[in-house]
Parts: structure tokens; sequence; C-alpha cells
């Protein structure tokens, strides 16, 4: 496949970046500088361009056969509603203008649910710093959910990602927060990445939110 991928030298784009050049697709990675330090591949191009531009959207989608956004905000440093609000309206547009229909998009923990039904962030521990990100990703999450012309993907990861091992094995929900038996809800970037790229490869949860973790 051909895959636009936005967000491509952060820590979730970067390692998906990786799964999909180790799996044999062309990718067309998106930055803010125009570079992937340190990743080099006869498959890859790497530009610049802004996901929260319609028209730019448009433009690096055309002629591909799939987008995938792993865009996020610096926490705490930048703007959380316009980056992903403005995300989620500008590939809906975009790609509707490329006649571009697949598009797998990161999401938030946030707004999965809890076993009582309660959303994640309503529970009063839920750090501060990230309240933001979350009432920004479940309303564009209410977007996606509105859209029923382009076949979307909303990957929502396990409430703790970060640095570990790519073991390729992780479980899949819908709208429930996924724990373990120790009540622990978790995934590693390289793991969130081989979900990313699975769920884009197979065509599977259309116009649906997912969720995966451990």
């Amino acid at each position: 496949m051909k895959i636009v991928l936005f967000g491509a030298s952060g820590n979730i784009g970067r390692p998906t970046t990786e799964e999909l050049l180790r799996r044999g697709h062309t990718v067309t990675a998106v930055t803010r500088a125009g570079h992937v330090d340190g990743l080099e591949h006869k498959a890859l191009t790497v530009t610049t361009g802004d996901v929260t531009d319609a028209a730019a959207v448009a433009g690096l989608a055309t002629s591909h056969d799939a987008v995938l956004s792993a865009v996020g905000p610096r926490i705490g440093q930048e703007d959380d509603r316009a980056t992903i609000v403005g995300a989620a309206r500008a590939l809906i547009d975009g790609l509707r203008r490329a006649g571009v229909t697949r598009l797998v998009t990161i999401g938030g923990a946030g707004s999965l649910r809890t076993p009582t039904g309660a959303r994640v962030m309503d529970d009063p521990d839920f750090p501060a710093l990230w309240k933001a990100n979350a009432e920004a990703q479940s309303e564009a999450l209410d977007l996606y959910r509105g859209v029923h012309d382009l076949d979307w993907t909303y990957v929502s990861p396990a409430a703790v990602i970060g640095a570990g091992e790519r073991t390729g094995a992780y479980r899949s929900a819908g709208d429930t927060l996924l724990t373990d038996d120790d009540g622990n809800s978790r995934i590693s970037y390289a793991d969130y990445a081989i979900a990313l790229a699975d769920t884009i490869e197979s065509g599977t949860a259309i116009r649906r939110r997912i969720t995966v973790a451990y």
C-alpha cells in the first residue's frame, strides 16, 4: 500500500513508520521539520506538511491508498484542541477532496469507558495536565462518528503508553478500557504501532473506535 503518515517523527509515528516499512509498504512521512532522524529507506519519502490544513492534506493524500495520522500536540506546550480537532476536520475534508477513503488515526484513552460506564477522564484522579488533550480527543471522535463517507478507524491506546518491547501481542476491544488481571492498562509504542499497521492493512473496524492494550 501507499500510505501517508502524518506525525512520522513522534513517539508513536516513528515506530509506526518503521513498522509499515518493515511490512513492505511505501510511506510518505509527513513531519513539521521535513525529516525523520536516522531513518532512511528506499520506500520512504519524507516531507513537510500541516495536518490542520485541508488543502495540504488533500495534496499529500492524492494518489495514496490510505492515510494514517499519528499527530499529537506537545502536552502542556501547545493548544490541544487546535491540533487534535483541527487535524480531524482537515483530515476529513482533505481526504474527501483527494478521493481517498481509508483513514486510521490515533486517539486518546480518556474517552474510553470503565466497567462502571464512566469515562476514564472523568475520574477525579485523571491527570489535570492531560485533561485538555482528552477532551479534544473526545471531540475529534465525535466528529469522526458523524462521517459516513470515509472508512475511518479511531484507535485508542491503553491508559498508559510508553517505551517498551515490540512483542506483537495485544488485545483489542471497542469503547471499554482494557486492563490486565492486576487492573493495569498499558501498551508499548512499538506494539501500538503494530496495532495501527494491522488495522490499516486489515481494513477492519470501519467507522468505529477500537482500543488496544496488553
